[in-house]
């Protein structure tokens, strides 16, 4: 008899000693873009968004930890890149439902990419993983547009500065030589006018320009004949005649 109670005692400790294994909680999520977003784009250099309505089907109430998520290639699942992790720890209670959001941002080359997100949720002191979402997705370029108000301003910033830049350059290097301003004489109204000759061959002088011993006209002198010889003077012509008549007598 004292056997038999030895054997159930220890039958009975075996089994509390023994942890009590607890089943993971029912938890469902649907993963869906904003209305802004009907095509599921992933824009490059923008806050991408996603919604995550999360449901606990299970009769025990969790805690969101965090979500985080990662990039991989499409065709051999290569990891590409990892997500930022959102932390929430809000409560969620049993048979209930919570919409979070998820934001992320892309670097990457447009093309097709296979976006992976998970929720992580606790019980107790046990953690739990949830797939949220499990898609390929499009990555793109942000739409350029000719009125972008930023897009602009940021131009005419970089022009300004540049265009500064480069005139203090200028000034620094190549100085600009500062030219004095002729006075102009106004020509006096009393003062006599000029006398303009016109020479023969058809051009012009002004005579007040011209020394006043150049603008004297030279005599003109009485023509006189000229003979072969040497012309002989008065004196020795009266002479001569003189001893022709003396010779003639």
């Amino acid at each position: 008899m004292r056997l038999v109670l030895a054997f159930v005692a220890l039958f009975a400790l075996s089994i509390s000693a023994s942890p009590v294994e607890t089943t993971e909680p029912e938890i469902v999520i649907q993963a869906s873009f904003p209305e802004q977003n009907p095509f599921g784009h992933v824009v490059n250099g923008e806050r991408n968004q996603i919604l995550l309505l999360v449901e606990n089907k299970s009769d025990q109430n969790v805690t969101l930890e965090s979500v985080g998520g990662s990039f991989h290639h499409p065709d051999n699942g290569a990891l590409v890149k990892n997500t930022s992790s959102l932390t929430y720890g809000v409560p969620l209670l049993e048979k209930t439902k919570l919409q979070i959001p998820y934001a992320f941002h892309s670097e990457f080359k447009p093309g097709d990419l296979r976006l992976n997100l998970w929720l992580e949720h606790s019980v107790d002191d046990l953690k739990y993983r949830v797939t949220a979402f499990d898609s390929v997705v499009t990555v793109v370029e942000p739409e350029g547009s000719l009125f972008d108000f930023k897009l602009i301003s940021t131009y005419l910033i970089v022009a300004a500065f540049l265009g500064g830049a480069s005139y203090f350059v200028y000034l620094t290097y190549f100085p600009v030589a500062k030219t004095k301003k002729s006075k102009r004489v106004r020509p006096d109204a009393s003062a006599p006018a000029s006398t303009v000759t016109v020479t023969a061959s058809g051009a012009s002088y002004e005579e007040e320009w011209i020394p006043e011993h150049h603008l004297r006209k030279p005599k003109a002198k009485k023509p006189t004949a000229v003979s072969s010889g040497e012309e002989p003077s008065g004196g020795e012509t009266s002479g001569t005649e003189g001893r022709r008549r003396k010779g003639r007598r």
